[in-house]
């Protein structure tokens, strides 16, 4: 089935509001939601809604908490989320590490005690559609292995890199330190169908595309075996540093489940040094170089970062976004 955006953000507001948001927050944040959904990032937009909204009942998201500032100097501050909606949190520190960055050429926001943020590309796509590039990152409870490991002690920590064009069509990558972020695997779950490429391990210690052995054993394989181990911890370390919050080993003794988190936020406005249309130039003889690749099957299409999602966009825009019928109906029965 296909929702049309605005039905979508309709649903998500009234549920919003019901759990104790006020208006305002309510009709932002479901907003998020759906661009999140409309850019094709199902696992944190429609798919993950029914589990937020389990940990505002739980506790873990407290409707009337934002994130504050609590210290910093220059371009740099620290503010804490005080456990409130983690997408709105996020957002508010990337529109702060903008301004920053406006004044100083870079801002820099480190987030602690945040809620998970959802997708960590739509501060990405905030950041650029400002002009500045955007850096963020988070960590997560453990849910990966470090290399050589068997037990998971490190987060699959999303980071994101966003390069703005004058025309809004972004260059943006948003990738977790797995091969596959836990939501897309549990998206491929629901749809019945395997990964496109091996993410885990099974029960019996072998690699595999079956999205479900993978969440039974919580074994996923990190981008580049060891190196994406290693970005990992350093990635929970810079930002455990700098925000004051917990690290993934924090996370996983003292939260039951994925809260409480540290993020970095950071946008680099490069028209301090540089005209918007040189950028261009510069971006765009890139990806048209890279476009002008020799595709490695007949007919194939060679797509620049961020690409994909302004596709989707585009289709889900004129024909409603596609919406599992079991999520739908949790959340029109919330």
């Amino acid at each position: 089935m296909r929702i049309p955006y605005d039905e979508l953000v309709a649903e998500f507001n009234r549920v919003l509001i019901k759990k104790g948001f006020d208006e305002t927050d309510a009709l932002e944040a479901a907003k998020i939601f759906a661009d999140n959904s409309v850019d094709g990032v199902y696992s944190h937009g429609v798919n993950r809604f029914p589990r937020v909204v389990s940990y505002i009942e739980k506790g873990y998201i407290k409707p009337d908490k934002k994130a504050i500032r609590v210290g910093g100097s220059g371009g740099f501050e620290r503010w804490d989320g005080q456990l409130g909606m983690g997408n709105l949190n996020a957002k508010r520190c990337m529109d702060r590490a903008v301004e920053l960055a406006g004044e100083y050429g870079v801002g820099v926001v480190a987030l602690g005690n945040n809620n998970h943020w959802m997708r960590g590309g739509y501060f990405g796509w905030q950041a650029a559609d400002a002009g500045c590039i955007g850096i963020c990152w988070t960590n997560t409870m453990p849910n990966m292995p470090a290399w050589g490991g068997k037990d998971r002690r490190i987060g699959n920590n999303p980071f994101i890199i966003a390069i703005p064009r004058s025309n809004g069509e972004h260059v943006v990558i948003d990738c977790a330190m797995a091969q596959f972020s836990y939501g897309k695997i549990e998206e491929c779950r629901l749809k019945k169908i395997p990964l496109p490429v091996v993410g885990g391990y099974d029960s019996n210690g072998n690699v595999t595309t079956d999205p479900a052995e993978i969440e039974k054993t919580w074994r996923v394989l990190p981008i580049g075996y060891w190196k994406g181990s290693g970005i990992s911890i350093a990635l929970d370390l810079v930002a455990t540093v700098l925000s004051g919050g917990l690290s993934v080993t924090a996370v996983g003794k003292k939260c039951e489940e994925e809260y409480a988190l540290s993020q970095m936020l950071i946008a680099i406005d490069p028209r301090h040094v540089a005209a918007q249309n040189i950028s261009d130039m510069l971006i765009n003889e890139v990806i048209d170089d890279i476009k002008a690749s020799e595709p490695a099957t007949e007919g194939g299409k060679i797509l620049y970062p961020g690409e994909p999602e302004i596709l989707t966009r585009r289709d889900n825009l004129a024909n409603g976004i596609p919406v599992l019928e079991e999520i739908w109906a949790q959340i029109k029965a919330m």
